[in-house]
């Protein structure tokens, strides 16, 4: 058995199955749970044990499985499960990407979301005393998992509930499927698993049995059930999500930000808020969102890949998009977008417009209804408004276009051409009044009307 904790560690995260359940075409650990797969949240929670190699078994939807975890986690090593003959099965395909590792492995699921850090470094901590080590719960309703028996701290077997005595089934301590052991070790006691069943199946439950008979020693580490949850249908899926957003929500409160109603505000994996942040009701954060001390997000806004800096105010009704960058103190107000453009510190946005692949100096006002046209249906071109310019009311900045520090755009102006600092831009054709025209034609237009009811 390991005489310390501190072996080197390699990550084996089983991510082959069918899913069946989902009904889905989406391979199970590519659902979203908090706005990332859920395989990412397995490797995120192992990535604290800092493992030497990461080993994902992929089988069902192989190829967008191998793609999405080549973005999550490019260090990680993808091995194919070609058939789905069980979890010992599954486990033993990594075998190859093992070659030459002296360690722990510890085995994970990528449909098992909740399982913390701390709850795996107990894991690897009970290395020390026991050859093999599971993660065990207790079950509030047993019902259809696996009973650890257990004789005092030592796991002599974990029975299926479809196989135990009724002496057995009245075991609250269940298996979760997550497991730790020498690497070598496990896979010695893999290739000896047998198929008890009529599928064909090589189960990884019979580990603890096999390392018994062997003369090894094996026990369980109890973490709450809540961590253990599985997501195997859309219903489990829609019960994680609820478990996800009340545990962040719970977080964010203890971290010290308000929400005014806290049911109401959607939560990403990645999002992080600082102190004294209110977030007002309705509000969706989307993955890639930060936001910093002081700032307001006010309700029915949507963010995501955006970052929001201190003091700022963004909303109500607002979106951000990615690669929005709010400055200090800046405002965004009611039914305006924000597209892969900076807004300046103390920088003014308030109503009814879009920015987009822009840079908004510092203490510029822009007004409502002003749109960057940045897109000319092939390249995407860039704004730049210089510091304490004012930009008027319905102007349309057409890209590539710079308006200089202290300049500004009249009313209803098309802005085509740079504007240097300090100048007045007016980009509108000439008013011209006709006067009685407008009387002459509403009397025409009513004749033509009650004409044709004739």
């Amino acid at each position: 058995m390991a005489e310390t904790s501190q072996r080197p560690v390699a990550l084996i995260v089983l991510a082959a199955g069918a899913g069946t359940r989902m009904m889905s075409d989406i391979p199970k650990p590519l659902h979203e749970l908090g706005g990332l797969p859920l395989i990412a949240h397995a490797l995120k929670a192992g990535r604290a044990l800092e493992p030497e190699r990461i080993i994902v078994v992929t089988g069902h939807g192989a190829d967008a499985v191998d793609a999405a975890v080549a973005d999550i986690a490019p260090d990680a090593t993808c091995v194919r499960q070609e058939e789905q003959n069980g979890t010992g099965h599954a486990v033993l395909q990594a075998a190859p990407a093992l070659e030459g590792f002296s360690g722990d492995a510890v085995v994970l699921y990528a449909d098992t979301p909740f399982v913390t850090p701390d709850t795996l470094a107990r894991l690897r901590a009970a290395r020390t005393g026991h050859d093999v080590v599971v993660l065990g719960f207790e079950a509030a309703d047993p019902g259809r998992y696996g009973r650890l028996v257990m004789e005092g701290d030592r796991l002599l077997r974990i029975v299926e509930a479809k196989d135990a005595t009724p002496e057995e089934l009245s075991v609250r301590l269940c298996n979760s499927g997550l497991l730790s052991a020498d690497a070598g070790v496990l896979m010695e006691l893999l290739a000896r698993i047998k198929p008890h069943n009529a599928a064909g199946e090589y189960y990884l439950t019979d580990l603890a049995e096999l390392a018994v008979e062997e003369g090894l020693s094996a026990t369980a580490v109890l973490c709450p059930e809540a961590e253990t949850l599985g997501i195997n249908s859309r219903a489990e899926l829609a019960a994680a999500e609820e478990q996800f957003q009340r545990m962040r929500r719970c977080q964010a409160m203890e971290d010290g930000v308000t929400l005014t109603w806290p049911d109401s505000v959607i939560f990403a994996a990645d999002t992080v808020i600082g102190r004294d942040v209110v977030v007002e009701p309705h509000v969706v954060f989307g993955p890639g969102v930060t936001v910093e001390t002081g700032a307001r997000i006010r309700a029915f806004s949507h963010l995501e890949g955006c970052h929001v800096s201190a003091g700022a105010i963004v909303g109500p009704y607002a979106r951000l998009r990615p690669g929005a960058e709010i400055g200090n103190r800046a405002r965004i107000g009611n039914f305006v977008e924000v597209k892969a453009a900076e807004i300046g510190e103390g920088a003014k946005v308030n109503h009814l417009t879009y920015i987009g692949d822009a840079t908004i100096g510092d203490g510029t006002n822009v007004g409502a209804g002003t749109v960057t046209c940045n897109y000319d249906g092939v390249m995407k071109h860039r704004t730049v408004v210089g510091r304490n310019a004012f930009i008027g009311s319905d102007t349309m900045l057409v890209a590539p276009v710079t308006v200089g520090d202290e300049a500004m755009t009249a009313s209803g102006s098309v802005v085509t051409e740079d504007v240097p600092g300090g100048a007045l831009a007016l980009g509108r054709a000439r008013q011209v009044n006709k006067p009685g025209l407008a009387v002459r034609l509403m009397e025409r237009l009513r004749a033509i009307k009650q004409s044709r009811k004739g």
